[in-house]
Parts: structure tokens; sequence; C-alpha cells
């Protein structure tokens, strides 16, 4: 939508910039396959493959990337960038295979949902105590942001 040439063509991409120890959560892109390349820095980076039969279900895959490596999320597959440089920032560049590519923030969208989504429901899922899900559901209230 910034760049009325790019429109329609399919594509989008972004700069990210990581501050020391920073990380982009886990999420998802569930219209696009993503392509990240490290311009500067270190970026420890990983997907968790969609349920697959035994034995390779649910198989993480991870890697540390410097500068110039690339590394591909496939389309609809959680995944996440983390810097683990306490003292030096890191920047990448993400091209997406889509004008559209829709971002899903897992935690927030599981605990930060409005309405709540039922911690009964929360609590079975990840099989723990409903005080659990009512801590991590209060992280995301609307004014605990600041």
């Amino acid at each position: 939508m910034q760049i009325a040439g790019l429109n329609t063509l399919g594509i989008s991409i972004a700069r990210i910039d990581y501050a020391p120890l920073g990380q982009n959560p886990p999420h998802t892109h569930p219209r696009a396959t993503e392509i990240l390349t490290v311009l500067e820095g270190t970026l420890y980076v990983g997907f968790v493959t969609s349920n697959q039969p035994a034995p390779n279900k649910n198989k993480f895959f991870s890697k540390v990337l410097n500068k110039g490596d690339v590394f591909v999320f496939p389309v609809g597959l959680i995944h996440f960038q983390f810097n683990p440089n306490p003292h030096l920032p890191a920047v990448a560049i993400a091209a997406l295979s889509s004008q559209n590519p829709g971002a899903i923030t897992i935690a927030n969208a599981v605990f930060g949902s409005d309405p709540p989504i039922s911690d009964d429901v929360l609590a079975k899922a990840f099989q723990v105590e409903k005080n659990t899900i009512d801590y991590l559901q209060a992280q995301f209230w609307e004014n605990n942001h600041y």
C-alpha cells in the first residue's frame, strides 16, 4: 500500500531491527513463505513443522545466523528470530511471498484474545493449572504494555 509499484506483485519486504537480546516472538504468516537475510549482527532463528506423523511430529529446526546468512521459513509455520548478543543490535531483511502475508503472534493470539479464550480450554490444551493461564492472560491486559 505504501509503494504503489509493488501493489499486486505478490511480494512484501521488511527491515527488522533487533535490540540486544531482542526478538521477533513466535509467529506465523498464514499466506506467505519468508526468506530472512541477516545484514548485521547475529540471530538465532527457528521454526516448527506442522503436525506430521511420527517420528517427525512437530520437528524443530533452528540455526544461528551471522551477517550474510539466509534462512527460509515455510508458509504458515510457527517461527521466531532472537538476537542472542547482550551488547550489539542485529538487522535483517525479510522478504515474503505475498503482498498480504498476514502475521499471527502466537502468545498474543492465544493469551490476549478479546474476548479471552476460556481458561478451562487453555488449561486443558497446555496441561497446566488454571491459575497459570490466568497469570498469562493477565500479561496481555490492554493497560499492561506501558
